[in-house]
Order: structure tokens, then C-alpha cells, then sequence
């Protein structure tokens, strides 16, 4: 028997939420099934593929918004921009396999998925509970400071940097089947890992500098515009590490397949969040939390992007 399982790609909960859900389902489900995987990444206009879904077996989608489709026979997720339309709400609302799940308060869908896992099949891993609480701190943005996230002081944010930047599918599935097997330091420390991790350090290091420069703060709102720069994205705290007042942020990037508007809000502000980040993306066909979100534009649309920016700037900013 196959399995498709597409997750968020190139994010750390849906990396762990795609290891935790295979235990899960290789344990209650079928220990012999062949599980195909394959990530999946916001694009503009939201466009789901529903020809990634297969017909000779069960599809699963983990940490990604949902896709109208009988031949869907899994999902978890926690975003609030979880459909694309009405329609889509409306197949979920009226599924009765029970094997669908929307929890928009849950910090991370991996920690989702275990509470699930838990109380409706009586599945525990505690060889996971590692990854699902580093799942948690890292979705959530639990983090004791800016600069435990941006100096990365553990083998869960090492790794989560690798997660973020590596472009081969086949190396973060490789990545996906460690985690069901061994600890974040041993998969950290493996050659293959150690080879990757130094040039993205480096990489790392050299975006914080950038960020720096570029950044401007005003009435409550650092942003920064690298889309020119070559970067398809960065660590998303670097932004509260130099400007500790900031409530909000937003950022321009540019990348092979979009132009992405991150928003974001600091979770150590002296002023409090008075924005749902979510609804403000939505309006421009992107989504996301309350707290974090984006917008996905097509790769040649960087002055529409700017324009977006520009008014998202000027909607979080605050009167003095």
C-alpha cells in the first residue's frame, strides 16, 4: 500500500510534523506501507494541485492548508488561513471519516498531531516527545529571547536552519525518516548534516549583518527589503534581536518561484500586538497566525509586492 504525505516544506514543524505523523501511522495504521513524500511551499495565488494526490493508495497532508478532494483520507493542520474559499471549509465541515483535524489554537501542527495521536488512537512515542516539544518552541516562537533563536544554541535551531535552506527534497526526507529513529544531536551530528550546516552558519551570519543594515524602525514596524539581495529567506528574529521596541515586522524577499511578504509580531514587545496578522495577508491572497503570516506573489511581481508592503507597513504602524 502507498502514501502520499505532503507536508509544509522547508519548515521545521512540517518536517517534524511529517516524521511524527509516519510513526503514528506505520504504528496504527499500516507498518508495511510505502510512504511517498513530497513538500509543499505557498505560492502565489494559493493554487493547490490536486494532481499530486494519488489514486492507488491514501494521502495525507500535514502542516498545509487543505485540498477539497475525497481522495484526501488525512489532515492536520493549525493555521487560520487553513482554506482557500468558502467551499473548501464546507468539504471539511462535511467529512465524516474522523481522520481529518483543524486545531487554530494548537502552537505547532507536530504537537497536534501527538495530542491527537494520543487521545482519539491511544499513540504515544516518548522517543518523540523531544521533537514535538522543540516543535512547539520553534512554531510558536517560544523562545526565551531573540537570541536564542538567532545565535542558535541548540542542535534543534541548528538543524531547523538546515531545514529552512536546503533545496534538495531527498536530503530533508532523508532528514524526515532520522527523526523517526534518532535524536536531534545524533542527527546533528552526522557527517552528512555537519557538511551542509557550516556554509548555511556562514550564510546565516552574513543575512544577520545584512538585515542590520538594511533594517529601518518607525512607530512600531522594523522592515527590510532584500529583495534584490539574492536571499530567499531568513531567520525571522533577527529583526527583534536589533530592535527589542519593535512590535511588528515586515519584509520584502525574492526567490525562484515568488516574492514573499513575511509579517510578523515580536513576542518580547513592550507594546502589545492590536493586529490579526492573518486577516491582513489574507486580503492579499496570503495567510497564516494571528501572530506571523505571508504573502506570495509571482516571482516578476517585486514593485507589487513593495506596494503590498508599503500599506501593510502603514496599517500596523502605530499613531506615535
Amino acid at each position: 500500500m502507498k502514501l502520499r504525505l505532503l507536508y509544509h516544506g522547508n519548515c521545521f514543524d512540517g518536517v517534524s510534523s511529517a516524521a511524527f505523523f509516519t510513526k503514528f501511522y506505520q504504528a496504527k495504521v499500516n507498518s508495511e506501507v510505502e510512504i511517498v513524500y513530497l513538500p509543499m511551499m505557498h505560492q502565489a495565488n494559493n493554487f493547490f494541485d490536486k494532481n499530486l494526490l494519488i489514486n492507488d493508495g491514501e494521502n495525507a497532508i500535514v502542516d498545509f492548508k487543505y485540498c477539497a478532494d475525497d481522495r484526501l483520507t488525512w489532515w492536520f493542520d493549525h493555521h487560520q488561513s487553513a482554506f482557500l474559499n468558502e467551499q473548501d471549509e464546507a468539504h471539511f465541515r462535511a467529512d465524516i471519516s474522523g481522520q481529518k483535524f483543524l486545531d487554530t489554537t494548537s502552537k505547532s501542527c507536530c504537537e497536534f498531531i501527538a495530542r491527537i495521536a494520543k487521545e482519539k488512537y491511544g499513540y504515544e512515542d516518548e522517543s518523540m516527545a523531544e521533537l514535538v516539544h522543540w516543535a512547539h518552541i520553534i512554531d510558536g516562537a517560544l523562545y526565551e529571547s531573540p537570541a536564542q533563536c538567532v545565535e542558535l544554541r541548540s542542535s534543534a535551531l541548528k538543524l531547523m536552519q538546515v531545514i529552512e535552506g536546503e533545496k534538495d527534497e531527498k536530503f530533508v526526507e532523508r532528514i524526515i525518516k532520522s527523526l523517526t529513529v534518532k535524536s536531534l544531536d545524533e542527527i546533528l551530528e552526522s557527517s552528512e548534516i555537519q557538511a551542509k550546516l557550516q556554509p548555511i552558519l556562514d550564510q546565516h551570519w552574513k543575512t544577520v549583518e545584512l538585515i542590520k543594515q538594511k533594517a529601518n524602525y518607525s512607530r512600531g514596524v522594523v522592515s527590510f527589503d532584500i529583495a534584490d539581495e539574492g536571499l530567499e529567506g531568513f531567520n525571522k528574529f533577527i529583526p527583534y534581536y536589533f530592535y527589542p521596541q519593535t512590535t511588528y515586522n515586515v519584509a520584502l524577499t525574492r526567490g525562484a518561484k515568488r516574492v514573499k511578504i513575511s509579517v510578523g509580531s515580536n513576542p518580547w514587545s513592550p507594546r502589545p500586538r492590536v493586529h490579526n496578522i492573518a486577516e491582513i495577508c489574507e486580503r492579499y491572497g496570503g495567510g497564516g497566525h494571528a501572530v506571523v503570516g505571508a504573502v506570495s506573489l509571482a516571482p516578476d511581481a517585486v514593485e507589487t509586492g513593495r506596494k503590498y508592503m508599503k500599506e501593510i507597513i502603514e496599517e500596523l504602524q502605530f499613531e506615535d
